[in-house]
């Protein structure tokens, strides 16, 4: 048996990520068993091979099952993914710190930040755990679940601080239609998967109200220079940003109707109350819950995001969606300079332009071993 074959492991949450996730491991490999709220999902994903309120018309592979039991899903896990809403994760955690194998990897699919502490999810299960930062992974990228649920390819990065950690995820989290790279910038990696869902709610919003694609690349383009600037000031590599889990994960969450983000923006834009469109959201919007501590984040370290404001202006009631404006970032009349990147920046070639052949190239052959490779 290969490695992949011989592995153990679980993955904690049945929503749509969490169980396309398991099947994403399941195909490479590997025996999975996810751990479910609900007996009732449990039962489907283990006799039916389904999950039909998540992926309806997805069948799942033989070697993946559910319990209900936490301490039945996590025997004898080498590696333990997490995929619950951000704001729980913590009390999650507490759960499963005591069934927790001594020198199991735990590996966050979470996008959020924790509201309070304005701590990223691998921080929270750091601190919560209590275990080392080389035993933790993130994985992200331009990941719809039910689009990869259909096998359709995509790429995605899994970062962890010891790079032998995001090598051991990747060998697991990698399929015929699913190729990770890894990388060593945490924090990159995760505030990219954040802060992609607060430009897309931004997105959202405009396409709701009607207006077209050159108001949408205004945002994209502005809000990934915000993301960088923020995640730059945050101690983050700017390439990070230029890849998968900037970048890519930007472009696949703002243009598909099946983000979560956008379609609450969407909604926002076509005049519901932040109550009614939390209340028809049949799952979580990250962005909704990130705004707030994501700015507050922002403002302690000196950093402008116009785009992120007037979201939280909209979901606050005191900004008409028609009004916003976020590509315009300044108040003055004087003509004001593109800056596309930090000001540090000196290597050649426009840092928009290698942006985008960065990100094309990933997506088109890897540049070598996917596992290897740091994007």
């Amino acid at each position: 048996m290969s490695r992949r074959q011989q592995a153990r492991v679980a993955v904690i949450g049945t929503g749509s990520w969490g169980t396309t996730f398991g099947k994403i491991l399941a195909d490479g490999g590997a025996s999975v068993t996810m751990w479910a709220r609900r007996e009732e999902v449990a039962r489907e994903i283990s006799r039916s091979h389904r999950n039909s309120d998540y992926l309806p018309g997805v069948t799942l592979p033989q070697n993946l099952s559910a319990t209900s039991d936490l301490r039945a899903a996590l025997a004898g896990a080498s590696q333990v993914f997490v995929a619950v809403p951000s704001q729980t994760l913590r009390e999650n955690l507490l759960a499963i710190r005591p069934l927790l194998g001594a020198d199991a990897i735990v590996v966050s699919l979470m996008k959020g930040v924790e509201k309070g502490t304005g701590l990223r999810m691998s921080e929270v299960i750091v601190e919560s755990l209590e275990i080392d930062p080389g035993r933790v992974a993130v994985a992200s990228g331009p990941n719809l679940a039910l689009e990869i649920a259909r096998e359709q390819p995509t790429a995605a990065v899994v970062s962890s601080s010891r790079l032998e950690t995001a090598q051991a995820v990747a060998m697991l989290a990698r399929n015929s239609y699913f190729r990770t790279f890894v990388n060593t910038d945490v924090i990159g990696t995760e505030f990219g998967g954040v802060l992609k869902n607060l430009i897309a709610v931004a997105i959202g919003i405009v396409d709701g109200v009607g207006y077209g694609e050159n108001t949408k690349a205004s945002i994209i383009t502005r809000g990934l220079v915000e993301m960088t600037d923020f995640a730059v000031a945050r101690g983050a590599k700017a390439e990070t940003l230029s890849g998968l889990a900037g970048l890519g994960d930007l472009i696949a969450t703002c243009q598909s109707p099946l983000s979560r983000n956008n379609t609450a923006g969407r909604l926002l834009g076509q005049g519901y109350s932040f109550g009614a469109v939390v209340k028809q959201m049949q799952q979580t919007a990250e962005g909704l819950a990130s705004v707030a501590p994501v700015l507050e984040l922002a403002r302690e370290i000196g950093v402008e995001m116009p785009i992120v404001q007037q979201v939280k202006q909209v979901l606050d009631g005191t900004l008409d969606p028609k009004d916003i404006a976020p590509h315009l970032t300044t108040d003055s009349d004087e003509p004001q300079g593109e800056r596309t990147s930090d000001d540090s920046e000196t290597t050649s070639g426009g840092p928009l332009r290698r942006t985008f052949k960065r990100a094309f190239d990933q997506l088109r052959n890897g540049r070598g071993s996917a596992v290897g490779d740091r994007p």
